[in-house]
């Protein structure tokens, strides 16, 4: 008898764009007597379509919530660093609560270090402003967990050995969009999950000799793609991911029915 079954869900993070006047007027209006800002809009959009939508992990926030965590860095100016650098979080502290107020166990996505781009005009040694950096970002991350988030994605559009090394912890887990084999490889040195497009997932698995293979996230699956990595995994071990950059409230919904198999 043919049975179907479901594997778990999870967002790596959106990026909800701009909105237009009237759509942002409508969210004020929504929440009026809050304070909030064109991020806190962003932030909100970027969870609601996730919970509306049954996902099993969601997480607010995306690269776009680079521009809260600039906001907060002390010790910066143009995009350099002048003096010690440190964080105030309050203002990550006030969208933290509204988050954890929409959904309990939500996550958070961040920025990696590196896409913040800032420049030394201080240290004069890389490793001593890489240091300070991921110094920075456990102290926000600690201080967002903290406040109830359940852990934190961090999306890269490199990946670095030293980022990897000093931030990889089991509630924070680094998220390539487009990794290639030598990505892949770093990541899986470091972390026990790896989060994969569906053309990748050979390339997974032939690493999946060499490394401690956990758990694969499956982003943008469809059938064939699920029963390859049930294949080589157990049902628990394989989730369906998604990072939404357009078309949210549908893109949600499509990855929720893509997590579907036979038995």
């Amino acid at each position: 008898m043919v049975k179907k079954r479901t594997i778990p869900t999870r967002s790596l993070g959106a990026e909800p764009g701009v909105p237009d006047i009237p759509m942002l007027a409508a969210w004020v209006a929504e929440h009026r007597g809050k304070s909030g800002d064109l991020i806190s809009f962003q932030l909100d959009q970027s969870l609601a379509p996730q919970v509306s939508a049954g996902i099993t992990v969601p997480c607010a926030g995306g690269k776009f919530y680079q521009d809260r965590i600039m906001e907060c860095v002390i010790g910066i100016q143009n995009n350099q660093a002048v003096n010690e650098i440190g964080i105030s979080t309050t203002s990550v502290m006030e969208d933290m609560v509204t988050i954890v107020a929409q959904k309990k166990g939500v996550w958070c996505a961040l920025p990696a270090p590196h896409l913040l781009g800032i420049k030394d005009a201080y240290y004069g040694d890389k490793d001593e402003l890489n240091d300070a950096i991921t110094g920075v970002y456990r102290t926000l991350m600690r201080s967002m967990r903290d406040a109830g988030i359940a852990g934190h994605v961090l999306i890269c559009d490199q990946v670095d050995d030293a980022e990897i090394s000093a931030l990889t912890r089991q509630k924070v887990f680094f998220f390539h969009p487009r990794p290639d084999r030598e990505c892949l490889q770093t990541l899986m040195e470091y972390q026990r999950q790896v989060a994969v497009d569906t053309g990748h997932l050979d390339v997974v698995f032939a690493l999946s000799d060499e490394y401690d293979l956990h758990q694969v996230i499956v982003m943008n699956a469809d059938k064939p793609s699920i029963a390859l990595a049930l294949s080589h995994l157990d049902p628990d071990q394989v989730v369906a991911g998604g990072y939404c950059t357009m078309g949210c409230e549908q893109y949600w919904k499509s990855v929720v029915e893509s997590a579907v198999y036979i038995v």
